[in-house]
């Protein structure tokens, strides 16, 4: 995957280091509390280690569990100093992150200017970008406050993109997930949860479907949107078939079966099989339309 010399995007804030928890209190750290009192402080730390991946890619409505307080969707509280400037890790994967975001600006705003799409009765002239935040540690969005803990995540509330340039890192070491395209699918699937939000599939409920079974459905999509933008940004991105791998060792590794869970009845995200297919299918055919999650019966998902 090849980055220099592309077009980085504009829409980006960098917010600095916030407050711990987000600057509002909430619900984590009444969270973690509990676990310190139950589990102690050790236990506690492999706890938010495997929330850390649990959460990777998370719908809104399942981290606002884990968000408190009134979001501010313009500022951090406490935020101060620049994350981008924090060292030349994050300076690199700042600049990394806002080549991605430009390129899926490109590749959306062709597709919703086709109507290429899954058409789930909302007519959408043209695409509307999002804002990819960066933060350390904590932040308030639209949706709440939050923490690092809960990875990167979208906040349909102020269309934002959030995301703590140290879970690149953690990707490596405890998803073991390595390689920059690895990297770029995290800012591909929050994407993909954007257009999802700008074509109405949020307010899809499929008959016979629970919570669950429609979380999944928007984390499949989400997944097979990452694939469409790798697609047609395979050229100019000069992407390859090791990146591909890199792609799909990330969805395999943060597929709900392979971070432990046993029971499908309680699976928010899709199996790692189910997440490594439907990327694939976006990214092999290149057609939004053929992300239709919610058209698939639960056996064909």
């Amino acid at each position: 995957m090849d980055t220099e010399g592309r077009r980085r995007s504009d829409n980006f804030e960098d917010r600095g280091q916030g407050s711990r928890f987000g600057g509002g209190g909430g619900a984590a750290p009444a969270l973690l509390f509990g676990l310190m009192r139950t589990l102690g402080v050790r236990g506690t730390l492999v706890v938010v280690a495997l929330v850390g991946g649990f959460y990777l890619f998370a719908p809104a409505s399942l981290k606002q569990k884990l968000l408190g307080g009134s979001g501010d969707p313009n500022g951090g509280a406490g935020s101060a100093s620049s994350t981008c400037a924090a060292s030349p890790a994050f300076g690199r994967a700042c600049d990394f992150s806002r080549v991605v975001l430009a390129s899926t600006e490109d590749v959306w705003a062709a597709e919703f200017g086709k109507g290429a799409l899954p058409d789930y009765g909302r007519r959408v002239p043209a695409y509307r970008n999002p804002t990819l935040v960066v933060f350390s540690e904590g932040v308030a969005t639209g949706c709440g406050n939050a923490t690092s803990d809960i990875g990167p995540f979208y906040c349909p509330e102020d269309r934002k993109l959030y995301l703590d340039p140290s879970f690149y890192d953690t990707m490596e070491r405890r998803l073991r997930a390595p390689g920059d395209f690895a990297q770029a699918y995290v800012i591909a699937h929050e994407v993909g949860h954007h257009v999802q939000n700008l074509f109405g599939a949020r307010e899809i409920r499929k008959a016979g479907d629970d919570r669950n079974r429609a979380s999944v459905r928007l984390e499949l999509q989400a997944d097979c949107l990452a694939g469409v933008w790798g697609h047609t940004a395979r050229t100019s991105l000069a992407i390859t078939d090791e990146d591909l791998r890199e792609a799909l060792t990330a969805a395999h590794n943060i597929g709900d079966d392979a971070l432990g869970h046993q029971n499908t009845a309680t699976f928010t995200h899709g199996s790692s099989e189910q997440r490594m297919r439907w990327f694939r299918r976006g990214y092999d055919s290149g057609d939004a339309r053929r992300c239709d999650t919610f058209g698939a019966p639960p056996g064909a998902l």
